[in-house]
């Protein structure tokens, strides 16, 4: 007797293959926010989608938000991958460039992944303390942006009484704020002269330069009271 959860499948390809339930709902999910928006989100509709029983999923997922989070761990996975791809392009030795290159992957990644960006960053779709993965990696990028404003500190590049902490809040609610802006289709209105990835790399590293710019000015001032 054929299964009715196996019929059809080469009409479906996403359609349940025994191995990759959890894949397939967390597809069928980034599917329907694509097609109408998250608030339509079930654990139901996405059984249907993945062409598996209703009571399926929830071996996995209780809940719309258990499957939401698990989206967003795929988003933080795939984040943390773009990350590092621009970090390995750039001088691993220049902290500051480094400390961008974590913005610029940020950005890159957000403009092309809209939905991922979405449900990663809504605190009320998903339960982000629940989830080990999410904040390991978040704060893994934390740890790494404070690792590389102290190397850059001792290198004298960072005024010695910089407060890393908000330091590094400002430059996350600066790159969020752009790709937010660029997703919600603000950069027309704002900056029309530019496609909005380009011109939110370049805002991104106008920020940077402003950070260095600011402590070049202090060193200056010191060896001009020196020379004195």
């Amino acid at each position: 007797m054929t299964n009715p959860t196996d019929s059809g499948d080469a009409a479906n390809p996403k359609r349940y293959h025994h191995g990759n339930l959890v894949e397939a709902l967390i597809a069928a999910t980034v599917e329907i926010i694509e097609e109408r928006g998250a608030e339509h989100v079930s654990v139901r509709e996405a059984a249907k989608r993945a062409g598996v029983s209703p009571g399926a999923p929830f071996r996995h997922f209780r809940s719309k938000t258990a499957l939401l989070t698990a989206v967003a761990e795929q988003a933080m996975n795939r984040l943390t991958e773009a990350v590092a791809d621009a970090q390995s392009k750039v001088d691993s030795a220049d902290p500051i460039v480094a400390f961008e290159a974590i913005g610029q992957g940020y950005l890159e990644w957000a403009i092309s992944n809209p939905t991922h960006f979405q449900i990663i960053s809504s605190r009320t779709l998903i339960d982000f303390d629940a989830s080990d993965s999410l904040r390991d990696q978040n704060e893994t990028v934390r740890r790494k942006m404070i690792g590389l404003l102290t190397q850059a500190q001792q290198q004298g590049r960072l005024a010695p009484d910089t407060d890393f902490d908000h330091l590094v809040l400002a430059a996350r609610a600066f790159v969020y704020g752009l790709a937010r802006m660029a997703i919600d289709g603000h950069f027309p209105e704002w900056h029309p002269s530019e496609p909005p990835s380009l011109a939110a790399r370049r805002a991104l590293h106008l920020f940077m330069s402003r950070i260095s710019s600011k402590t070049q000015s202090q060193e200056h001032l010191e060896v001009a009271t020196r020379d004195r």
